[in-house]
């Protein structure tokens, strides 16, 4: 029978010691977030639906992407046990130059509409940690602007190229001039793909006042006020732009860009040459053969060609093919740490993320992306250590299975392919 007493004081005061209150909303909401995913739950929260759905959308009915985030779900992990993980380095050799974490902060579009602290959070945010911000030609902040803001990091450019060559290579001009080590070009856009959130949203550049939009803003009070007493939206590639997005795109993108366009930006850029789109096995070794220093694995994000292939499915094949004649990277739904040392114990060099780093924007403007960098950081460490790896070079094949959910079909017998 439990024999029972009146509790001593000095028995309850260990139990009695509470934690000081955090007064600061900011680092309160993002101290609670634990994951990518909670720093989305915020930022959905606090960003107008226009901006936060360009974000977080993708074309047609989003299969590409949900898809993709599927396949980093559907893997598993073969952990190695007795190993002495109390040091583990997350850092290696990226294009030439060493990166402390094997993921950058890919290029993204309209960043200040998100959160008025656009790529200069995104830029010191990179910095601090020493991996790469990537500005693309639809950036809000100018190259210069973000040269100013990490002067000592490593800071690539992402190329549409216009139907005006030469305004295109006024950009690459004044990248190079600004020290920018990495070209990324990106070959997946020859016309805007059907992001209908963003249709059926209205969302233009600068956002059109609605009655839908002012009931919208009304809990969001701060995004407003940014939005309204700060600089007007610029670009990295024009100053200004009045209509809708599908029509700024249309203007930009070239549907008559080829590989012999691909040769001549080549020719007249110093750094390093990375292509952002690639999608096939056959796209991959052309790129080889063309000499180009690595190659971006990624359907946009989902944001291009609905249903089209799954980058980390690709992966494997693609380093099979390529992997000993240039670095293969990968983006795409990634979300967690663990999505990275997977892609990277399959073969990737490097991994970009978008979407993650913007939830952390809209959530926190830098200080929010210095939380999504942390969670992802720490998430890789302790993935590594729990399959028993002290570096990203022990990470290989073995360490990851792909589980098959969407199989291919034998045409010719019309059975499930088992190969």
């Amino acid at each position: 029978m439990v024999q029972r007493r009146i509790p001593k004081i000095a028995d309850l005061a260990p139990l009695m010691k509470f934690k000081a209150p955090e007064l600061n909303a900011r680092k309160r909401r993002l101290e609670a977030a634990l994951t990518i995913h909670d720093l989305r739950t915020i930022a959905k929260r606090r960003t107008p639906k226009a901006a936060f759905e360009y974000t977080d959308g993708a074309a047609e009915s989003e299969i590409s992407l949900a898809r993709a985030r599927q396949a980093f779900e559907d893997i598993e992990f073969h952990p190695a046990i007795l190993r002495d993980v109390s040091a583990v380095s997350t850092g290696w050799d990226v294009l030439g130059a060493p990166v402390a974490l094997p993921f950058g902060i890919a290029p993204t579009g309209f960043t200040r509409m998100m959160q008025t602290e656009g790529e200069t959070a995104g830029a010191h945010a990179a910095a601090k940690v020493g991996i790469p911000f990537s500005l693309s030609t639809m950036g809000t902040t100018s190259i210069e602007d973000v040269q100013a803001a990490n002067p000592a990091g490593r800071n690539w450019f992402q190329l549409y190229m216009w139907k005006d060559r030469d305004r295109s290579m006024a950009l690459v001009d004044r990248a190079a001039k600004a020290g920018f080590d990495t070209l990324l070009v990106t070959v997946d856009v020859p016309i805007a793909g059907a992001r209908l959130r963003d249709k059926r949203n209205g969302f233009s550049i600068p956002p059109a006042l609605t009655v839908g939009t002012v009931l919208n803003a009304l809990p969001r009070p701060e995004w407003w006020i940014n939005f309204l007493t700060t600089e007007p939206l610029a670009f990295a590639s024009l100053d200004r732009w009045s209509g809708t997005i599908g029509d700024l795109l249309d203007t930009m993108f070239d549907p008559t860009v080829t590989f012999e366009d691909l040769a001549w930006i080549t020719a007249q850029w110093p750094g390093k040459i990375v292509v952002k789109g690639v999608q096939t096995v056959a796209d991959a070794t052309r790129l080889a053969e063309l000499g180009v220093d690595g190659i971006i694995l990624s359907n946009h994000g989902g944001r291009q060609l609905d249903r089209a292939p799954i980058p980390f499915h690709l992966l494997p094949r693609v380093v099979r093919e390529v992997g000993t004649d240039l670095e293969v990277h990968l983006d795409t739904g990634i979300m967690s740490g663990a999505d990275i040392v997977a892609a990277v114990a399959l073969g990737a060099r490097f991994t970009l993320v978008g979407r993650a780093y913007l939830y952390g924007l809209m959530a926190g403007g830098e200080a929010g992306v210095d939380r999504a960098i942390e969670i992802l950081s720490g998430q890789i460490s302790r993935t590594m250590r729990l399959l028993g790896v002290n570096s990203l070079e022990e990470l290989e094949p073995g360490h990851v299975t792909q589980l098959a959910r969407l199989t291919p079909i034998d045409r010719s017998a019309g059975i499930p392919a088992t190969t």
